[in-house]
């Protein structure tokens, strides 16, 4: 006497291979539902470890709320006084911003030239860390530029580059602004080949003196006690606080099309790999269909003895959930194994065919990032065990469906 529930006894024993043509579909159709959890799983990992990655470097540029005004900001001094007297507020710093022409032996580029107070700029942001060669000194005619940038130009520490800015093209009488020669002291490396190679750092009264604001700056930065929650908060208190035109935004608002852009490819790679185990679920009906066509006598007797048509139904649905349950284990294994090894993996692969599947310069990442959550395994596992189960329902009703009398016919 078998201590298993009769309908999974039953579903397992016609689970059981025996060397037939139906065996092999099985077999495919598990096999199917495998390939395509473990690709979900590898993909969901990669595109995961991206949005996690890119949201770390953000905000290591970026303060956790920016204020702005869409113009000049003057009296900047009360300004910060009143931001650091909200709630939630740990540290803030001024800073002016524009674009630039710089000149080095002949050679130009337009980066953006960011002006800061670099005693308070490293109590917002993590451009500090991020200083690779030199350091952040900025009193005087000096200057901190990328790594990208550095390498492109071929500039080293200590070198002078001249800087233009709109200034140079005012004429004031016959008093003619000159650009401005700045030593190179500090080379950074973000991670980001937009700020690495598109943005340059100054003393905020250099900016001030290139862009002729006077004392009045572009913006103020802070930093929140939680760069989520925290965050949100202090832009509604500051937006209901400050008068227009100044507007408090948080990092993710000033780069919501960015982040979003990641979260709707990472959907869309979901819905399309779906599809995968929606095939495999047509190769597990097929299947069932097959066994309900060769299983009709025993369905007839199993009926004349008095089962209920519930319990022919949960034979067949058992099924497809049987096969669902081995291809996600089987998947869930190959997948977490590919994503613990995805970067040894890679270099392999790159080996062979020759060719760098991620270059460093493309991606800006030093190596291929992953991150799994539990609500990512969750909603895969689950999605491809509901998908397995409703794939056995239709030849479930028709098994349930099927009178005695019709059965046994033909016996």
């Amino acid at each position: 006497m078998t201590r298993l529930p009769f309908e999974l006894f039953l579903g397992l024993r016609y689970l059981k291979p025996k060397r037939t043509f139906v065996s092999v579909i099985t077999l495919i159709s598990l096999s199917g539902v495998a390939i395509g959890v473990w690709v979900l799983i590898v993909v969901i990992a990669v595109m995961s470890g991206f949005d996690r990655e890119l949201r770390e470097k953000l905000m290591g540029m970026h303060a956790h709320v920016t204020v702005t005004s869409g113009g000049l900001i003057e009296h900047s001094d009360k300004l910060l006084q009143t931001v650091l007297e909200t709630s939630h507020v740990k540290a803030a710093s001024p800073f002016a911003i524009g674009t630039v022409m710089i000149e080095f032996e002949r050679r130009r580029a337009t980066p953006y030239l960011k002006g800061i107070d670099p005693q308070r700029e490293v109590t917002v942001s993590q451009l500090a860390t991020y200083i690779k060669e030199g350091s952040l000194d900025l009193a005087g005619d000096k200057v901190v530029i990328g790594r990208e940038l550095a390498s492109q130009y071929g500039i080293f520490l200590g070198d002078k580059i001249i800087v233009y800015s709109p200034r140079n093209l005012e004429k004031k009488g016959e008093e003619v602004y000159l650009p401005m020669e700045l030593t190179v002291t500090g080379i950074f490396e973000s991670g980001m080949y937009e700020y690495d190679v598109g943005l340059i750092f100054t003393s905020l009264e250099t900016a001030q003196e290139l862009y002729s604001l006077g004392n009045a700056v572009h913006g103020i930065e802070i930093r929140t006690d939680d760069p989520i929650d925290g965050a949100r908060t202090v832009a509604d208190v500051l937006n209901k606080k400050l008068a227009r035109p100044l507007r408090a935004q948080t990092w993710a608002e000033l780069n919501q099309r960015l982040l979003g852009a990641i979260q709707v490819e990472k959907s869309v790679m979901f819905f399309i790999l779906t599809f995968i185990i929606i095939v495999a679920a047509f190769g597990i009906m097929s299947t069932l269909i097959t066994v309900t066509v060769q299983k009709t006598r025993e369905i007839g007797v199993m009926k004349a003895l008095g089962a209920a048509s519930g319990k022919i139904l949960r034979i067949f649905v058992l099924q497809g959930f049987i096969v669902g349950v081995f291809g996600v284990a089987i998947g869930l294994g190959l997948g977490l194994l590919t994503v613990h090894n995805i970067n040894p993996i890679n270099h392999f692969l790159s080996r062979v065919v020759g060719i760098d599947l991620f270059p460093r310069d493309i991606y800006n990442f030093p190596s291929i990032p992953a991150f799994l959550t539990l609500r990512d395994l969750l909603t895969i596992g689950g999605s491809a065990l509901v998908i397995c189960t409703l794939a056995g329902l239709l030849p479930a009703l028709r098994a349930a469906r099927l009178e005695p009398v019709e059965a046994l016919r033909y016996e």
